[in-house]
């Protein structure tokens, strides 16, 4: 049986994570999640992640900067790192792919579509 493929999920608010968790566990994902950058960072050395959906608006740490610190890991740096924000207005799009965001979903989650986009950004499609 092949191993399921992980998604790490970094957003500190709990409904969020419930939402995704649903939409993507139903599909045969593993989700992690971590609620904030520490625990993210903690957990890192322990999962393999195939790829990070990261909210980019949390307290601490932002995403923006989670998102340069998790490039820097080798074996993290070709994992697709995608922003999951509210932040749509211009320029934002742009602020998140110079952090390293390999993608950018639009908050609040379209719950017809997100799985579809989940999916490609797995398998390479932007």
């Amino acid at each position: 049986m092949p191993k399921p493929i992980t998604i790490l999920y970094v957003e500190d608010n709990f409904e969020n994570r419930m939402l995704v968790r649903r939409l993507l566990t139903v599909e045969g994902y593993e989700i992690v999640e971590a609620e904030n950058a520490h625990k993210a960072l903690a957990i890192i050395p322990s999962i393999e992640p195939d790829l990070i959906l990261m909210d980019m608006n949390m307290p601490d740490i932002d995403g923006y900067t989670l998102t340069a610190q998790l490039k820097e890991i080798p074996k993290l740096a070709a994992v697709p790192i995608i922003a999951i924000t509210a932040n749509v207005m211009r320029g934002d799009r742009e602020k998140t792919m110079q952090a390293g965001c390999d993608g950018y979903i639009e908050k609040p989650i379209n719950v017809d579509k997100f799985t579809e986009q989940v999916e490609r950004f797995l398998h390479g499609v932007k």
